[in-house]
């Protein structure tokens, strides 16, 4: 079973009126990270909102020679094909990506195929913060590269806490169950005590990406989601 990892890091907060600056997206094939990623810094071809710039650091002047939405679709689309989208607040992700699409003239991501793991976060602990970085440190995973919103580093990170939330085995995250399989998970549990930790690392390409536009003037400071 093929899945896909996605964030996006976008202008502002209105889907109607900003647009995506950035895309990243890592691909599982059952629950394991392959080596196939697709990653790219967008255009949008509009100023970029003060709050936005001090969450990401992304300034319009670096995304000045970078390919527009409607360069890249085709071929996000063909990195995503049908696989099922895993997206932290997927609500925000899939509003802007299918006001994209929709100003390209393609069809829309149905909602039908996203697992959000916001929600499953909430489902497992009530009344708990749920925002990535709070999960990174519940399942007590490294954020130290994350000085700032980065949609490469944060899909990073959210297969890191996909894979843990999957891990406790709970009844209500499969979306489609037969009777066999909620026994099953009913059943009492075994603990993988030999199961391997999975440390994603950025590629040397993602990482001179990130050094150049860290040239520009950064703030030291970013708010965090």
């Amino acid at each position: 079973m093929f899945e896909v990892i996605l964030d996006t890091e976008t202008t502002g907060l209105s889907f109607n009126s900003d647009k995506i600056i950035e895309i990243a997206c890592i691909e599982l094939k059952n629950q394991i990270p392959t080596k196939n990623k697709f990653h790219t810094f967008i255009n949008p071809e509009m100023d970029i909102s003060d709050g936005a710039y001090q969450t990401h650091g992304i300034t319009r002047q670096f995304l000045r020679d970078k390919p527009t939405f409607k360069d890249i679709a085709k071929d996000f689309l063909n990195f995503i094909k049908d696989s099922k989208l895993i997206i932290h607040n997927a609500d925000f992700d899939l509003a802007f990506l299918n006001k994209e699409l929709q100003n390209c003239d393609l069809e829309p991501l149905s909602k039908d195929r996203v697992v959000d793991t916001l929600f499953l976060a909430r489902q497992k602990f009530p009344g708990a913060q749920a925002s990535l970085d709070a999960l990174c440190k519940r399942f007590k995973i490294d954020t130290s590269a994350r000085e700032k919103h980065s949609a490469i580093v944060d899909c990073n990170l959210l297969t890191e806490v996909y894979i843990e939330l999957l891990d406790k085995k709970e009844p209500w995250l499969d979306l489609q169950e037969t009777k066999e399989t909620i026994d099953e998970k009913n059943a009492p549990r075994k603990i993988n005590k030999n199961r391997k930790q999975i440390i994603l690392k950025a590629t040397e390409e993602e990482i001179r990406l990130h050094q150049e536009f860290l040239k520009s003037d950064v703030p030291k400071s970013f708010m965090l989601k």
